[in-house]
């Protein structure tokens, strides 16, 4: 009722409010950004002592810089991932858990090979040791090949920067064990070009101004 006593006209109903769509773009550009320098960290701490390796042998600067660089492939890959989870689906995540866990393997591996077993000098690792090394790089390679294959999937990432990645990391991993020739110093700089195309594909582009 208004103050004259008339009853007051019904008041518009005001429609619920319905969720835009989502915006363009990764949902935390911040850690796209870490995950983008992370990945080219990661190829420079690849690339590098690998191309050097290939004429030297292996030294103590380059293991240092192998054993480090290898604790940025967590949040590259993390951020590979994010740009295309949209694209990639259910495989797309399930490559990406197997990929996650085999690179923490492998980084242990890394670290532990590197910057420990390199300056000990041991005449050889005991038999655990090596069935542990073996299991961290048969889930790594698993890991990087369904996750490479998940990329080429998305059509999100340029073809060669996804083939490289897989198939580079992949034949890195087989070929550990054996002595640093200039293949293997190819291999290195391969994979690290696929590392950085893959980590400038994710970079976030800036949003327009309002």
């Amino acid at each position: 009722m208004n103050p004259a006593g008339t009853p007051a006209p019904d008041s518009p109903a005001v429609p619920a409010a319905t969720p835009g769509p989502a915006p363009d773009g990764p949902p935390i550009p911040g850690l796209q950004r870490f995950g983008a320098v992370s990945g080219v960290l990661l190829a420079l701490g690849l690339g590098v002592p690998g191309a050097v390796e290939a004429f030297t042998g292996e030294t103590a600067a380059t293991s240092i810089v192998l054993g480090l660089g290898a604790a940025f492939g967590a949040p590259a890959v993390t951020a590979f991932h994010a740009h295309q989870a949209a694209a990639s689906g259910r495989f797309g995540v399930l490559a990406h858990a197997v990929n996650l866990v085999g690179l923490g393997l492998f980084t242990g591996v890394a670290f532990a090979l590197n910057l420990v077993v390199y300056f000990l000098h041991p005449a050889a690792l005991p038999a655990p040791t090596r069935a542990a090394v073996l299991a961290a790089a048969a889930v790594f390679i698993a890991g990087t090949v369904l996750f490479g294959v998940s990329m080429a999937r998305s059509g999100v990432f340029p073809q060669s920067a996804a083939w490289g990645y897989t198939v580079c990391l992949t034949l890195l991993a087989l070929a550990s064990s054996l002595p640093d020739t200039p293949w293997t110093g190819l291999l290195h700089v391969l994979a690290a070009a696929s590392l950085v195309r893959l980590s400038v594909a994710v970079w976030p582009e800036p949003r327009p101004s309002a």
